[in-house]
C-alpha cells in the first residue's frame, strides 16, 4: 500500500516544483526540428536546422544507385542511367532505408550529395540533373520538408559507372 501512495506523491512534488499541472505536462507537444530556410531565395534547401536535445539523430551510410536498365550490358553506364536517373534511384533506396527504421524523407535534416563529373558533360557534374531528381522527393506538396544540403563533385565512386552517392542524417523526435 505504501508503494502505491509514494508514486502519486512524488509526481505531485515534481509538478509542484515545475509550476505545471499534470494535464499540461502530458499534453505539451513534442519538441520538433526547427528548419531555417534560405533568406530571400526559393532554392529548395535549408540554411540550417536545429535538433532538440530530446531527439535521436540517425546517420545513414551513403547510398548508391541500383541498375535502372536491366537490358543494358552489365556494369555499363547505360545500366545505371544519367545523373537524374541515378539520383532518383538513390533517393528511392534512401526512402526504403528510412522506412525500415520507422522514418520518412520528411525526417531528413542533412544531406551530402557526391556527384561524379559526367563524361557526356566534359567531366562536369550534372547539377541540373541532380536537382531534377532531388526535387521529386523534397519540397513537394506531399513532402515539403527540406534538408540542409551540400552537393560536391568528386573524382570517382566505388563503381566507375556511379555518378551519384548520397548520405543523409535524419532526426527521430522522442
Amino acid at each position: 500500500m505504501k508503494k502505491l501512495l509514494v508514486a502519486p506523491l512524488l509526481l505531485s512534488a515534481v509538478f509542484a516544483n515545475t509550476g505545471c499541472s499534470e494535464a499540461e505536462a502530458t499534453t505539451t507537444p513534442k519538441e520538433t526540428v526547427i528548419r531555417h530556410g534560405l533568406i530571400g531565395s526559393d532554392f529548395p534547401i535549408l540554411r540550417a536546422s536545429e535538433v532538440p536535445a530530446t531527439s535521436t539523430i540517425v546517420f545513414l551510410s551513403g547510398s548508391v544507385p541500383g541498375v535502372s536498365n536491366p537490358d543494358a550490358p552489365e556494369g555499363s553506364r547505360e545500366a545505371y542511367g544519367d545523373t537524374e536517373m541515378q539520383t532518383v534511384s538513390v533517393m528511392k533506396r534512401i526512402d526504403e532505408n528510412l522506412k525500415s527504421l520507422g522514418l520518412t524523407m520528411g525526417d531528413v535534416i542533412k544531406m551530402q550529395a557526391f556527384l561524379v563529373g559526367d563524361p557526356e558533360m566534359d567531366g562536369k557534374m550534372d547539377f541540373a540533373g541532380f536537382m531534377r531528381g532531388y526535387t521529386q522527393f523534397f519540397g513537394t506538396d506531399e513532402q515539403p520538408n527540406l534538408p540542409s544540403r551540400s552537393a560536391l563533385q568528386v573524382a570517382g565512386l566505388a563503381n566507375p559507372n556511379y555518378l551519384v552517392e548520397i548520405e543523409v542524417t535524419a532526426v527521430r523526435p522522442e
